[in-house]
């Protein structure tokens, strides 16, 4: 990888077996939650919690993140298309003309879970944990989020390096002299698969997008597609940098005793991060047209900041 005026145009898939394909974003999704057991065990050894309770907290939270994205990104951003595909919402596919699902489902492809919003897994988390602690009751529900939000950051950044590698989230149309200027080949709004196929005649999306890339008589195609910021590079740097104060106030400070001001803290700096890289991020949809002057992304992280400004600011309350 080098700077000024970057060419992106990763394989997103690693392999495929049948129709099922793994990709870097799955495998980022994994290795996010794998650190946060890691990193959660460490905590829960520390205070003398069960390993047993640590399992049942991994399997509420990976079913309250992936639920809580999906449904954020259906009623936040794409609700006017879900609306008259309910079974695509949480199933792994999606229509499409000419496609063969498993051999004998005409008119649906698989597509893994794609469309997740960050928003939506907040929420879901939330839950999940209130959910987890009415279970465990032993265990109040400020102090189980003021420790799982230590691993979310860091899951955070591999979600957005997922977006990395898959090419989409991109950022606004920038220069390219700018340091940062990437083209990004596979942008769906700069070149579509379809349009990549057509003008290429090659038979796989892959080829098409490589000779794009390489091919002299489609140098003319590479020229037209602009550099754009990438947001998702942003965002998640910025997320490594919030997990090592959350990791460095819990385990140097007495900050944890504190209930709901590492919670709080992240929600703050979290929220704050996304509302000011939107500024770069192309638009996402949503509501924004209706409401105006911000994305809806932006929208959405104000009433978590303000939570989060809450927990920090109220008066001390200890832990039990």
């Amino acid at each position: 990888m080098h700077f000024l005026g970057l060419i992106w145009n990763p394989n997103e898939t690693l392999f495929k077996i049948g129709f099922l394909q793994i990709k870097y974003y799955n495998l980022l999704w994994i290795t996010a939650f794998a650190l946060g057991w890691f990193i959660m065990k460490r905590i829960f050894t520390s205070e003398k919690k069960s390993i047993e309770q640590l399992d049942s907290l991994f399997i509420y939270t990976v079913l309250a993140t992936m639920l809580g994205a999906r449904l954020g990104h259906v009623f936040f951003y794409d609700w006017p298309y879900y609306q008259n595909h309910i079974a695509e919402i949480l199933l792994p596919i999606r229509e499409s003309a000419g496609s063969t699902l498993f051999g004998f489902i005409n008119g649906y492809e698989f597509t893994g879970f794609t469309g997740l919003a960050s928003h939506g897994a907040a929420i879901g988390v939330i839950i999940g944990m209130y959910l987890y602690t009415r279970k465990f009751p032993e265990f109040k529900l400020l102090w189980i989020l003021d420790r799982i939000v230590i691993p979310v950051s860091i899951g955070a950044f591999c979600v957005r390096l997922g977006n990395f590698f898959n090419s989409e989230i991109n950022g606004k149309i920038t220069d390219g002299s700018f340091i940062f200027a990437t083209k990004f080949i596979r942008d769906s709004d700069d070149m579509h698969p379809s349009k990549a196929l057509a003008i290429t005649k090659e038979k796989t999306l892959n080829a098409a997008y490589d000779a794009i890339e390489h091919k002299a008589q489609f140098s003319e195609y590479l020229n037209q597609i602009p550099y754009r910021h990438p947001a998702q590079l942003y965002e998640g740097v910025c997320y490594i940098f919030l997990f090592i104060l959350l990791y460095y106030l819990y385990w140097k400070t007495d900050k944890k005793d504190k209930l709901g001001y590492l919670f709080g803290l992240f929600l703050v700096v979290l929220w704050t991060i996304r509302f000011f890289v939107e500024f770069v991020k192309k638009s996402q949809g949503g509501f924004e047209e209706t409401l105006g002057l911000l994305s809806t992304g932006q929208w959405l992280s104000i009433p978590f900041i303000i939570i989060g400004l809450y927990f920090m600011l109220r008066p001390s309350t200890q832990k039990s």
